[in-house]
């Protein structure tokens, strides 16, 4: 959702109504997650992707009928014998996509979600994409940490949806849910679609050398807000790093500390230690292990690896702890150059973070897509945080 919220505000600013598809389920080999979506503007232009390609033609004339006519439909888009190579998908998944019109009228809260956004305040958008009365088909509630916006029909409704979506705000995660027609928890008739814009997830790069600026450039590229941290202030340089958000002169366990302090340190961030210097790396690792990150990775040779956890055992750090330490960091690419060890090491992230394990694909006969964590009681979940998924790798 993210890749056409910029051009959704635009089209509403300026009087225009437009035609708008969001993954809301998948099943099966889907090729894009839940919250994927694309754009059909007054002009005729397309901004965005729900397949991959697979079935953009058809969803094109879905939301241009949707945009004239303004009726919003729930499409199913599957695979058969009779429409493989027309408008399912070869891959054999199946996406549910809800097709709305988009319009000042229909969604005026929209320009602020995206102000919100745009400066990093957790915002969520719920739709209603099923309901036995047509008008509650489409209306929308804008959920924040602090409460909500808009209505889905009724005072009932908006505050039960709007409970269940703030953990879902909290977790960063986007999700169909179920009601009966008034919000009512144990019934069934409503189903709303929630999609979820958390703060970027961070990732801390410790050690100003050449390997961290390719890394900082992943990073910046899978979508993570990069710092690049390091004690000496002649290589932590902004030009040094022109990928990274931020660039800071600070002893690495001294920032990682204060970052946590401040509450800036979550589960979603991942960690990167290219120091592979002692009197950096063992109090910084000391710290970065004993705190719920995603990911600690450490950069360094086999013996520097050995070396590394007897130093940390000697500092009290306990075996469960050290086995969340990827070191030496990265996976088997035969990578040389720091841009191949970074591609490796984002690999790594990724796979870490997907269940993947880091095989060819040409070599194995197992799905290719993972599936994503779900919650408990929810249709259909998937994560926007944390890694973001394939469409930018960034945040839907």
């Amino acid at each position: 959702m993210r890749e056409v919220l910029d051009d959704l505000v635009a089209a509403i600013r300026a009087g225009h109504t437009v035609g708008l598809g969001t993954v809301v389920r998948t099943f099966r080999s889907a090729p894009r997650p839940a919250g994927a979506a694309m754009m059909v503007d007054a002009d005729g232009r397309a901004v965005g992707s729900v397949s991959g390609g697979c079935v953009e033609g058809a969803l094109y004339e879905l939301a241009t009928q949707v945009a004239h006519d303004g009726r919003p439909v729930l499409q199913r888009y599957g695979i058969s014998d009779d429409d493989a190579f027309e408008v399912g998908l070869t891959c054999g998944g199946i996406l549910d996509v809800f097709v709305e019109p988009v319009s000042a009228e229909t969604f005026p809260q929209l320009p602020q979600v995206a102000d919100d956004v745009g400066a990093g305040r957790p915002v969520a958008m719920v739709t209603v994409i099923e309901h036995p009365d047509p008008a509650w088909v489409g209306r929308h509630l804008v959920v924040r940490p602090d409460g909500f916006s808009g209505s889905l029909g009724s005072d009932r409704a908006d505050h039960a949806v709007c409970d269940d979506v703030q953990g879902l705000l909290a977790a960063g995660r986007n999700a169909t849910l179920s009601y009966g027609p008034d919000g009512q928890r144990r019934g069934e008739g409503m189903r709303v679609f929630a999609v979820s814009f958390a703060p970027q997830p961070r990732m801390l790069v410790f050690g100003a050398i050449d390997f961290a600026a390719a890394v900082a450039k992943q990073g910046s590229f899978l979508g993570y807000r990069v710092t690049v941290c390091d004690a000496r202030p002649v290589f932590a340089t902004a030009a040094r790093f022109p990928q990274a958000d931020e660039v800071v002169v600070e002893w690495p366990h001294r920032y990682l500390q204060a970052q946590i302090g401040a509450g800036q340190v979550d589960d979603r961030t991942v960690i990167c230690v290219l120091t592979h210097d002692p009197k950096f790396d063992v109090p910084l690792l000391a710290l970065a292990l004993r705190h719920n990150v995603a990911y600690v990775g450490a950069m360094g040779s086999r013996r520097t690896h050995h070396d590394r956890l007897e130093r940390l055992r000697e500092a009290g750090l306990t075996e469960a702890e050290l086995s969340k330490l990827s070191s030496p960091i990265g996976l088997d690419l035969g990578s040389r150059t720091p841009e191949e060890t970074a591609v490796s090491i984002a690999a790594e992230i990724i796979a870490l973070h997907w269940g993947g394990e880091g095989g060819r694909l040409s070599s194995m006969d197992a799905r290719i897509h993972h599936e994503p964590m779900a919650d408990a009681g929810h249709e259909d979940a998937g994560t926007n945080v944390g890694i973001p998924d394939p469409q930018r790798f960034g945040l839907m």
